[in-house]
């Protein structure tokens, strides 16, 4: 990826690394790009989620957009996949989110994704970050030729309110849930949204203040969440992540449900429906052994991509498959979305639930999970690429493997984003899983400091 844009979009420390000055370039930069290649004035969406910094960063890219010529349809707060939803259907040429995800609330993000609801391609982010390294000048507009702000937008979240509404199908009364809204971009549309169903549905952590987004609360901290399954007697707890474009469960049993299990319910009632496309689900190289053996128990196939949601994504529009997701929660659903949707996964559960007359801990047992560890290993930066090419390192995987033949599996990667390299292990037994893994983080912290 470039200087600019990583993984899923730009993101840093507001004030420090992401300013406004920056976001005004890219504003400027991102409504260039689309003129040139549209050959027409842009229109141009803009969502944001509750961080203290959002409307500071929402005013400047509102700034360089009409300065480019851009005209721009401010969302409000709403979450990341409405963003996308909204984008398509009011037919304009891109979209943009300011978030961060799950992150602490310094940090935030500038996303974003094209007229399709897709995120931007990697030539389109190349072509952008291009125009801000090397201070393209972009022609200013002046008079009849400057972008207009349209109002009266945020009245739009309905329409994505109610698109999600449409999505279930069976009557979801006598189920009694609590949501965490991670005091984020779900605080402006889960109450609504449940309100709708006639279920019950208590909330926490929906009151944001600017600085409390994801602090001890949502898909990143689920500890709040389960003593309130536990001690309110719900069927089931939902927690998003800051923009919501994520969801993780908790059972009667204060225990979580992932996005691998996630994914097992709702293929299995998917392929019910006859809606499974090619009987597989798309995960990554991430995914826990225990979902390869429900596939393979349960006749799917799995397809594991790289580890990231535009992976999987991409994999599924290639080959017109309706499930994929990550351990993390983010899951695409792609009758529905063209990008993840923790609200739209919630409700998908939840109708997975009420089909099968069982409890949540029951329904998410079909699918088995292997003790899972994860160390992140602090390498120098010119080193990465050294340790992975080292035949020694991987003579020490290759023998570890054998111990655990196929009972277990190894998975060492390089950090995208930082100066890591994650080792992760997963066996029958913890002790076995944590072992091992500790072992290899070892050797390849004396590989990166000979």
């Amino acid at each position: 990826m470039g200087k600019l844009f990583g993984t899923d979009g730009i993101r840093g420390v507001v004030g420090e690394t992401l300013t406004a000055e920056l976001a005004y370039h890219v504003g400027r930069a991102v409504t260039a790009v689309l003129t040139d290649r549209l050959g027409h004035k842009p229109v141009i969406t803009i969502g944001k989620d509750t961080r203290i910094s959002s409307d500071m960063l929402e005013s400047a890219l509102i700034a360089g957009i009409c300065s480019a010529g851009g005209d721009v349809m401010p969302l409000g707060t709403i979450p990341t996949p409405a963003v996308a939803f909204l984008t398509v259907q009011e037919h304009a040429d891109a979209g943009i989110v300011i978030s961060a995800s799950h992150n602490p609330y310094e940090h935030n993000g500038i996303k974003v994704f094209n007229g399709q609801g897709y995120k931007l391609s990697d030539e389109m982010e190349a072509a952008v970050e291009d125009l801000i390294l090397f201070h393209a000048n972009l022609p200013v507009k002046t008079r009849g030729e400057i972008g207009t702000r349209f109002h009266g937008m945020r009245q739009m979240k309905k329409d994505y309110i109610h698109h999600l509404y449409s999505t279930v199908d069976c009557d979801l009364s006598g189920l009694r849930v609590i949501v965490d809204c991670a005091n984020g971009a779900a605080s402006a549309t889960a109450p609504q949204l449940f309100g709708m169903l006639p279920l019950q549905a208590d909330f926490i952590h929906a009151e944001p203040d600017g600085i409390n987004i994801n602090t001890n609360c949502g898909s990143t901290h689920l500890e709040s969440l389960a003593e309130h399954v536990l001690h309110g007697g719900y069927d089931l707890g939902i927690a998003f992540d800051g923009d919501a474009d994520r969801c993780l469960l908790v059972d009667e049993k204060g225990q979580t449900i992932d996005g691998d299990k996630i994914m097992a319910v709702c293929a299995t009632e998917l392929r019910r429906h006859g809606k499974l496309t090619g009987s597989t689900v798309v995960g990554t190289v991430m995914s826990n052994l225990g979902l390869h053996e429900f596939c393979q128990k349960n006749g799917m196939v799995l397809i594991c991509t790289d580890v990231g949601d535009r992976h999987v994504l991409e994999e599924m529009v290639e080959h017109n498959y309706a499930i994929g997701g990550e351990q993390s929660g983010h899951m695409i659903f792609r009758q529905f979305a063209t990008t993840g949707d923790g609200e739209l996964t919630a409700l998908q559960f939840l109708q997975a639930l009420k089909k099968s007359g069982l409890s949540a801990s029951q329904l998410a047992s079909c699918c088995p999970q292997y003790p899972q560890i994860l160390v992140n290993v602090a390498v120098p930066v010119d080193a990465k690429q050294r340790i992975m090419a080292d035949e020694a390192m991987w003579a020490q995987v290759r023998n570890r493997e054998e111990a655990l033949g196929d009972q277990g599996r190894i998975l060492i990667r390089p950090s995208g984003t930082e100066s890591l390299i994650r080792v992760m292990v997963e066996a029958k037994t913890t002790h076995t899983a944590s072992d091992t893994a500790n072992e290899l983080a070892d050797f390849i912290r004396k590989l990166a400091n000979p």
